[in-house]
């Protein structure tokens, strides 16, 4: 049996599971490992890494949750790896179709794969018109951690980390991940690129963030010589939750009847302020102050121009 065999059998053992299954178990369950538990373990990880590395959302669950030395076991959910068809107008995939040209990760995230299953084409647009976002390998799964308030482990230098991720920060090129520091107990902020083997553990819901958000560090977007300014960035009810957490609480201004959230951002890196801007897609809007709205407006301008 070769190993995409394999793999597609662990995939369905995984996805058919109505419980976390241990390793053992697997190891009953799916054709194909080598014999010996060194040698499995091996084999399993790297199966495992495979998966993960294409966005499949392999879950680490205690077997049994209401006893406390209960073993580790696996399984993806239904549904989490299942999506429903968002049904996108024409309009709508247009305007995905603009954003996913315009926008690119350097590493870790394949928009044009995302964008050929929703039914689109990617088009080229010049480097002058596209927003680089650097990535990590890592990005996906921290995200997911961070949404559904899961805690995290990883390794970071030498030494094994248990967190309560509350937000992602994008600063001065790279990506902080903010939490709790189950050890010292104690809000800590780490480089994604230096993490390493970061596993989502737990069931979701398992902390919660504190109403002022993580720590009151400098963005990328007021990471800068330009001079400061005020911005209110309206995002709308769909996204303003994760915006709230993103951003931080304390810098809300306005919660209006519809749900949708005004933000107060002191920007003086006009260029990351856009970065953030179009990460929202057609769900934020800058209302002022005028100069940097109409700098945004061109810029998108210029982007549409390049892409027609």
């Amino acid at each position: 049996m070769d190993r995409l065999e394999r793999l597609l059998n662990l995939m369905a053992a995984l996805l058919a599971a109505s419980r976390p299954l241990t390793r053992a178990e697997l190891f009953e369950r799916v054709p194909g490992y080598p014999s010996g538990e060194a040698a499995f373990r091996r084999a399993f990880e790297r199966d495992k890494d495979a998966l993960r590395s294409m966005g499949i959302p392999i879950n680490v669950e205690p077997v049994d949750p209401g006893a406390a030395d209960s073993p580790d076991g696996y399984r993806v959910r239904r549904e989490q790896y299942e999506l429903p068809d968002p049904d996108l107008t024409p309009d709508e995939l247009g305007a995905l179709h603009l954003a996913v040209s315009a926008v690119r990760f350097e590493q870790g995230g394949d928009t044009e794969a995302a964008l050929w299953k929703l039914g689109g084409a990617p088009a080229d647009v010049t480097d002058e018109a596209s927003v680089a976002l650097s990535g990590s390998d890592h990005l996906a799964l921290v995200f997911g951690a961070v949404s559904e308030r899961r805690v995290l482990t990883f390794l970071y230098r030498g030494e094994r980390r248990a967190l309560d991720p509350w937000r992602l920060a994008f600063r001065t090129g790279r990506w902080y991940l903010i939490g709790r520091d189950h050890r010292r107990d104690s809000e800590r902020q780490f480089r994604l690129d230096r993490m390493g083997a970061p596993e989502a553990v737990g069931p979701p819901g398992a902390f919660e963030r504190p109403a002022g958000g993580a720590v009151d560090a400098a963005p990328s977007w007021a990471l800068g010589d330009e001079d400061p300014v005020d911005a209110l960035l309206l995002v709308d009810a769909d996204q303003a939750d994760w915006a709230t957490g993103f951003l931080g609480a304390d810098r809300v201004v306005e919660r209006r009847d519809d749900g949708s959230t005004v933000y107060r951002l002191r920007v003086s890196n006009r260029r990351q302020f856009r970065s953030l801007v179009v990460s929202f897609l057609d769900h934020a809007e800058v209302l002022g102050p005028e100069e940097l709205r109409d700098d945004v407006i061109a810029w998108l301008q210029d982007i549409a121009a390049a892409a027609s």
